[in-house]
């Protein structure tokens, strides 16, 4: 069995790391820089960069600082945010980058998959879904729409049928973001997991609502997650990655351990 990853992730906006609720009310949360080196330092199995307001402000993610932190680390790296084209991936993977996430840009032309797993392959191709419950939801009938530019616009897409859509695209990986969970600490949306993993067939990151070391426990055991990010729970050291670990293989999870 593959081992189960630890994924911190850095949100950045004005070059700072920022951490809300529900994609709003955001705190500065340190260094970038800083935050990424402790963390490849402190057995992370991989670190997500997200430019979260490149979208908004329709630029390009910042280059430069996915360079100096690509200078510090020795883990695995991908990087999002305002990426809209095969030549800004590749700018983005000269810079250091192992993959990259795609989110507004591929809901508004999917094609782009295609192209950059094409072009540099679907391991590298990390498809970010943002997506919220809708009025209704009963667990009978679950259903949760996808929100895009950092989760300010609903769109009408069933999130499932986007997902599976993303994979049969070409990417090789989802970022799965229960927006209802974000920055909640109230535990990762197992359901949506769960559902998520019975209709795709590549790796799926959990994001959204890790509190404590069962939630994220429960995200691979109940949610079948390969993968688990946080943000804050690390950044403001509220539980370490070697504790996360050490109860993961406890649990019969299977991890690195440094």
């Amino acid at each position: 069995m593959l081992t189960k990853r630890i994924i911190p992730c850095l949100d950045i906006k004005d070059g700072r790391t920022v951490k809300g609720v529900n994609f709003l009310g955001l705190m500065d949360a340190g260094d970038p820089v800083e935050l990424a080196q402790r963390y490849s330092n402190e057995g992370a199995d991989e670190l997500i960069f997200l430019d979260i307001s490149a979208t908004q402000e329709k630029r390009k993610t910042l280059v430069k600082l996915v360079q100096r932190i690509a200078e510090v680390i020795t883990i695995p790296f991908t990087v999002g945010g305002g990426i809209k084209s095969v030549e800004e991936i590749e700018t983005l993977l000269k810079a250091g980058a192992d993959k990259v996430s795609l989110n507004s840009s591929i809901i508004q032309r999917p094609e782009l998959i295609t192209e950059a797993s094409q072009a540099f392959g679907a391991q590298a191709i990390v498809a970010a879904i943002d997506m919220k419950r809708i009025g209704g939801w009963t667990e009978e009938n679950p259903k949760w729409v996808v929100y895009t530019h950092g989760g300010i616009k609903r769109t009408d897409i069933n999130a499932l049928e986007w997902a599976k859509d993303t994979e049969s695209l070409g990417a090789g990986e989802l970022l799965v973001t229960s927006m209802d969970r974000d920055g909640t600490k109230s535990g990762f949306d197992c359901k949506l997991l769960s559902v998520i993993h019975q209709c795709t067939n590549i790796p799926l990151i959990a994001s959204g609502g890790a509190g404590t070391i069962s939630h994220c426990i429960n995200a691979i055991k109940k949610g079948k997650a390969d993968a688990v990010l946080a943000a804050s729970i690390f950044h403001f050291r509220e539980i370490e990655i070697s504790e996360l670990k050490l109860q993961m293989h406890k649990a019969g999870i299977p991890c690195r351990i440094i």
